[in-house]
């Protein structure tokens, strides 16, 4: 089976920074893309930020220029870093890695989402 392990999220202050690492585990073959989504109270999972494993990463146009994500192919990590932080990016955070090829007695190939780690900009 495959696991995402997030972890980084907290309290922090308006323009304040905080870093978020998801560890993806399992019989990994490789990981097309992962990345970072984000679910603030009422509304709908949005994209923050994803990239593949050897293109360049695309942002949502609300953390552009503040967020930066990045990825550990050997270690099947990837991170984001989020500086000046508002508070409208208070949100449950949510790593996503897929597709995902990993063995099972066969190659097989899917979507996964980790349980969410919360992310609360207030003073």
């Amino acid at each position: 089976q495959v696991q995402l392990v997030e972890s980084g999220g907290g309290l922090v202050q308006p323009g304040g920074s905080l870093r978020l690492s998801c560890a993806v585990s399992g019989s990994i073959v490789t990981i097309v893309r992962m990345g970072w989504y984000r679910q603030a109270p009422g509304k709908q999972r949005e994209l923050v930020a994803t990239m593949t494993s050897s293109g360049g990463p695309i942002y949502a146009d609300s953390v552009e220029g503040r967020f930066t994500i990045s990825r550990d192919n050997a270690k099947n990590m990837v991170t984001l870093q989020m500086n000046s932080l508002k508070p409208e990016d208070t949100a449950v955070y949510y790593c996503n890695a897929g597709p995902v090829f990993y063995t099972q007695t066969s190659v097989k190939q899917g979507d996964f989402w980790g349980h969410g780690t919360q992310v609360t900009v207030s003073s």
